[in-house]
């Protein structure tokens, strides 16, 4: 049986905290990857050198520098994108069929890249999956809320003819960059989904950055408004997120941040026929919810 082979791609910058255990938990794999590109983002702290002492004994890890950011405090999402991009590149000469990005702040089980690799060959169909991501909140691992049929950023793993397809990440400053990526895929007529039996620790906040919580909303809901979301999507979806912590004000927050770039008539990021896709899919997301209450409710008289 032919071996499905992958690739992966790590943006880091100043990730001396967590990106060793990353690195061990991708050598530990029952699968390793044809090549690991990690792309250090002017890393001011000690990651480069972390990273250095597993080259000499791990050849198929590679270390570049993408020099790329402005300043040396400054953290972006748009840079996050050059970097996997310049990293992509390196993959040129590479025979692969599976291409990942994977943050520098995640671990796994040994067989992690494995069971997502047979999730693959199951399903010719699937372009883009991954694990459920786990969230360290008070002490404990936590499951992240989302739609199965969205993948983290933080392990996306795309089908090579997938990722292609669409022509790979948009360098969105605001962030979305992941869901972008998904919304395209989805457009091009492959399935995207993520397996909740196939579990991935995320060691530190998932997209809060150095702001607050509630600023993490506020920006969530901008970059909502940027990538295209529909009005009506957008309420729908903060009113079933008032029982998450920040309750309320966090809805609240995401509307606030939905509105203000609407009255700002912020440029959206995406195409126009990848929004018209996504309101259309948001649509009748909302449609099948309301059918399938309905029939609930029936049950039940």
């Amino acid at each position: 049986m032919k071996r499905e082979r992958y690739a992966l791609v790590t943006p880091a910058r100043n990730e001396e905290g967590y990106i060793e255990k990353t690195i061990e938990s991708v050598l530990r794999q029952t699968i390793v990857p044809q090549k690991w590109i990690i792309v250090s983002d002017e890393s001011t702290d000690r990651t480069d050198n972390l990273v250095r002492r597993y080259l000499d004994r791990y050849p198929f890890i590679q270390l570049m520098s993408a020099g790329l950011s402005q300043k040396p405090e400054h953290k972006s999402f748009g840079s996050k994108v050059k970097a996997f991009q310049a990293g992509y590149r390196e993959l040129s000469s590479i025979p692969y069929d599976f291409v990942g990005n994977l943050d520098a702040d995640v671990t796994f089980e040994p067989d992690y890249f494995e069971q997502v690799l047979e999730k693959f060959r199951a399903n010719p169909k699937l372009g883009l999956a991954g694990g459920i991501i786990l969230e360290f909140k008070e002490d404990r691992f936590v499951p992240q809320r989302m739609s199965l049929n969205s993948v983290a950023g933080a392990v996306q793993l795309f089908r090579r003819q997938a990722y292609e397809a669409f022509g790979g990440y948009i360098p969105l400053s605001s962030g979305g960059i992941d869901a972008a990526a998904e919304i395209m895929t989805r457009m091009h007529g492959w399935e995207v989904q993520t397996f909740p039996d196939i579990r991935v620790l995320h060691h530190r906040r998932v997209s809060t950055g150095s702001t607050t919580i509630l600023g993490t909303k506020f920006r969530q809901g901008t970059t909502n408004y940027l990538l295209g979301y529909h009005p009506l999507f957008q309420i729908a979806s903060c009113f079933s997120r008032v029982i998450e912590q920040p309750y309320v004000v966090g809805s609240v927050a995401m509307l606030l941040g939905y509105g203000s770039a609407c009255l700002r008539r912020r440029q959206r990021a995406m195409p126009a026929d990848v929004i018209k896709y996504l309101r259309t899919e948001q649509i009748r997301r909302m449609i099948s919810s309301l059918d399938l209450r309905k029939a609930n409710r029936s049950r039940w008289k």
